[in-house]
C-alpha cells in the first residue's frame, strides 16, 4: 500500500491542482522576438499581452495557440535544458515527470534501478540510478563529497555517448534530470556546464535544486528557467480535501487549515501528516492533535536545552543531539534553520537580530566547509556566550 503522497501525485499536466499557469503563459522571462517583416511578430506579442492582462474568448484561443507552438518545437527537437526550482514539497518533481509523460508517453513509469561504481583515486562511489526507456534520472551519491566533479563528468559522458535504449523514439536525445543541483561544488557545476555544451546534441539536462542563488551564473543562462513556487494554504487545503474524498473520508474544513500552516506550505509534509491523522484518529475532529514529525520535537527539545543552562557541559549534550540528527539524515541547513526558529522564540528583542545575523554567517561557512557538525557547534556555542552574558547583565542592571 502506498502513500497518499505518491497514489495522488497527478500524473498529467492537465490534472494539476495549483500552478496551472506554470504550464501556460504566465511566467516568462526576457523576450527577444524575431523575424521576417510581415511574420507576425507584433500580433504575437500583442496576443501575449492579451493573454497575460485580458479576458474572454481570445484568451482560450491564444492558450491552444501556445501550447500547439510549445509542442511542436519539442517534436522538432528544440527542446532547452531545464532548471526547474522553488521549496521543498512545491511540487518540482511532480510537474517535471509531468512533462516527460506529456513527451515520451507512460513509459517513462516503467523503471528500474541500476547500481553504478566508479571508482577514483582508490575510493568506489556507488550511485544509484533509475533507469526508463527514454530518460535517466540520476541523483548524486553524497558520498562523493568533493570529488563530484569527476562523478558527474564520468556519468553523464557514459549517458550521452550510449545510443538510445528505444531505437523507435521519436527523439534523438536522451533526457537527464540530476536533483539537488544546487549541492554540487563549484568544480562540479562547472565541468556540469561543459558537458552540457559539449553533448547538447545527444542529451538535455533537467536541473532540479531548490533556490537558484548556489547555481553558478553559466549554468543558469543555458538553462531555461522554471519557478515553482509553494502552493497557498487554500491550494493546499482543497489538494487534502481532493485526497480525503477519493479515499472515502471526509476532512473538516478547520482540520484541513490547520494541517496546511503546520505544514509550512509543504504539501508533501501536509499529505503526510494527513495520513498520520487517519492512523491516529478517524472519524477526524475539528479539534484533532495534528502530530509533529520525531524530530521536529526532539530539534525543540535541544533548543529549550540551550536556553535552559550554557555550560561546557551543556554544550556537549547539544553537540551528541546534533550528531543523532545528523546520523538520522536530517540536513544540516535544516537543523540550523530550526535551531534558529526556535532560539528566536525564546530570545528578547535586542537580541534576535543578532542571533539571526550570527546564524546566517555560520550557515555561510556551513556551505564552505564539510563537517557540518563544527558549524552547528561553534553556532550553538556562540549563541551560549551571547546568551549568558545578556541574562547576566541584565540580572547586574536589576541590582543596581
Amino acid at each position: 500500500m502506498s502513500l497518499w503522497v505518491d497514489k495522488y501525485r497527478p500524473c498529467s499536466l492537465g490534472r494539476l491542482d495549483y500552478h496551472k499557469e506554470l504550464v501556460q503563459c504566465g511566467d516568462f522571462p526576457h523576450l527577444l522576438v524575431y523575424g521576417p517583416s510581415g511574420a507576425g511578430k507584433k500580433t504575437r506579442i500583442m496576443c501575449i499581452l492579451r493573454e497575460l492582462y485580458g479576458v474572454g474568448v481570445e484568451k482560450l484561443r491564444i492558450e491552444h495557440q501556445t501550447i500547439t507552438v510549445s509542442i511542436s518545437l519539442v517534436q522538432c527537437g528544440d527542446f532547452p535544458h531545464l532548471l526547474v526550482y522553488g521549496p521543498s514539497g512545491a511540487g518540482k518533481k511532480t510537474r517535471i515527470m509531468c512533462i516527460l509523460r506529456e513527451l515520451y508517453g507512460v513509459g517513462v513509469e516503467k523503471l528500474r534501478i541500476e547500481h553504478q561504481t566508479i571508482t577514483l583515486f582508490m575510493y568506489i562511489y556507488i550511485l544509484c540510478l533509475y533507469i526508463c526507456v527514454f530518460t535517466i534520472i540520476f541523483v548524486l551519491h553524497s558520498d562523493a563529497g568533493n570529488s563530484d566533479r569527476v562523478v558527474i563528468q564520468e556519468m553523464l559522458k557514459t549517458v550521452a555517448q550510449s545510443q538510445q535504449l528505444e531505437t523507435n523514439s521519436q527523439r534523438d536525445f536522451k533526457v537527464v534530470l540530476l536533483t539537488e543541483v544546487d549541492k554540487l561544488t563549484k568544480d562540479a557545476q562547472h565541468a556540469l556546464r561543459r558537458t552540457m555544451e559539449k553533448y547538447m546534441s545527444t542529451c538535455r539536462l533537467i536541473l532540479c535544486c531548490n533556490s537558484t542563488s548556489k547555481v553558478i551564473p553559466p549554468i543558469r543562462s543555458r538553462c531555461l528557467a522554471v519557478r515553482v513556487p509553494a502552493p497557498s494554504i487554500e491550494d493546499i487545503c482543497h489538494v487534502l480535501s481532493s485526497v480525503c474524498k477519493k479515499e472515502g473520508l471526509t476532512l473538516p474544513p478547520q482540520l484541513a487549515h490547520r494541517l496546511a500552516e503546520k505544514s509550512c506550505r509543504n504539501l508533501r509534509k501536509a499529505l503526510l501528516m494527513c495520513e498520520a491523522c487517519r492512523v491516529q484518529q478517524y472519524p477526524f475532529t475539528a479539534d484533532q492533535e495534528v502530530p509533529e514529525t520525531d524530530w521536529e520535537v526532539y530539534l525543540r527539545e535541544t533548543a529549550n536545552a540551550i536556553v535552559s543552562q550554557q555550560t561546557p557541559q551543556r554544550l556537549l549534550e547539544v553537540r551528541g543531539r546534533l550528531y543523532e540528527l545528523l546520523t538520522h539524515c536530517i540536513p544540516p541547513e535544516i537543523i540550523m534553520k530550526g535551531l534558529l526558529s526556535e532560539l528566536l522564540h525564546n530570545c528578547d528583542g535586542q537580541l534576535k537580530g543578532e542571533v539571526a545575523q550570527m546564524a546566517a554567517y555560520y550557515e555561510h561557512r556551513l556551505q564552505l566547509g564539510s563537517k557540518a557538525i563544527y558549524h552547528l557547534e561553534a553556532f550553538v556555542a556562540k549563541f551560549m556566550a551571547l546568551y549568558k552574558k545578556f541574562m547576566e547583565d541584565g540580572l547586574e542592571g536589576m541590582m543596581f
